[in-house]
């Protein structure tokens, strides 16, 4: 059995963020119109590491992608200068069930919730939005950058972090690669990031609000793609109340997003409030924002379709380039 190993750097070049957000469209579209089998993820919880592993498989009907991710989440690994995701993801052969690939997961993941922040932003953000807020400096917080300016005419990118080296190093970094700007704000607060931002990206690992729905100034779209418990918390209560909430799946965000349960459980929303997945607006078959003045609120926690697409476009496009390596088992 063949098998084409990917390393970090394989998948970054194997999935341009363009085609990545392309992909997401399609796996959201998929997801929502019943062309996904994605049960709900298997989680482990390392208690005395305050980490989680998950498992993570999925089938696309659609684009028959196939492909299970195993990924571990741990926040203190920051302390220890480690990434805070390591994962891997096997792409099959949706036919036979034969394993195909072996990708690098941290690399895929950061992609594809970019990308997914992309797709959503691409169909919910106003079309003349030109300011970005990244809140975060990790791994995560870039590709929410790159994909937000792949689609937006983005002008200015402010970067708030509560460690100011790494939003530092963020800007450094960042700044005019591709389509994003050569300004890149170092704000030093969340406050003054998000004010008279058109768009807000929260890529934390933050149990509590990051900033204040007083901040926001009206037709701002927000992307949440950080927390991922029902403990953690993001976004504040009222910026939910206020906006129109969008989400990955409905089923897995009741089940995980906190962001969305706690409100829920505090009873000033009710399950009703999330208007839609980001999958029927891909599909048409529910429009998005309704007016300029109105705030949409992207919420993610990331679902295995994504990786299934994913992991389909990178093999697809290793072939073509000739990327990875071949590993005979």
């Amino acid at each position: 059995m063949q098998i084409r190993i990917l390393s970090a750097g394989d998948v970054r070049r194997a999935l341009p963020m363009a085609e990545a957000i392309a992909a997401m469209k399609e796996a959201f579209a998929q997801l929502s119109t019943g062309q996904a089998v994605t049960p709900l993820r298997a989680r482990l919880d390392v208690a005395p590491h305050e980490g989680v592993t998950l498992a993570m498989p999925a089938y696309l009907s659609g684009s028959e992608a196939l492909a299970v991710k195993v990924v571990s989440v741990f926040p203190k690994n920051t302390e220890r200068d480690e990434p805070t995701i390591y994962g891997l993801v096997m792409v099959l052969e949706a036919e036979s069930g034969r394993p195909l690939a072996i990708l690098e997961g941290g690399a895929l993941t950061a992609i594809r919730t970019g990308a997914g922040s992309g797709a959503a932003t691409d169909l919910l953000a106003r079309p003349d939005a030109a300011v970005v807020a990244i809140l975060g400096s990790g791994v995560q917080a870039r590709t929410q950058l790159e994909a937000v300016c792949a689609v937006r005419d983005i002008r200015e990118a402010r970067v708030y972090s509560p460690n100011q080296a790494h939003a530092i190093l963020f800007a450094r970094q960042m700044k005019g690669v591709g389509p994003i700007p050569n300004l890149i704000r170092i704000m030093n607060n969340p406050a003054t990031a998000v004010r008279g931002a058109d768009i807000i990206c929260a890529a934390t690992t933050s149990h509590t609000p990051v900033f204040a729905a007083a901040d926001l100034k009206p037709g701002v779209h927000i992307n949440g793609v950080g927390s991922f418990t029902p403990a953690m918390q993001e976004i504040d209560a009222e910026t939910v109340r206020r906006a129109l909430v969008i989400v990955d799946s409905v089923e897995a965000a009741l089940e995980e997003a906190g962001d969305l349960i706690i409100p829920i459980e505090q009873g000033l929303i009710t399950q009703n409030h999330i208007y839609a997945e980001l999958g029927e607006i891909a599909a048409g078959l529910k429009p998005g924002r309704a007016s300029p003045e109105q705030i949409t609120f992207f919420k993610s926690v990331g679902v295995a379709a994504q990786d299934a697409a994913a992991g389909q476009l990178a093999l697809q496009n290793a072939r073509k380039y000739n990327l990875g390596a071949q590993v005979s088992l």
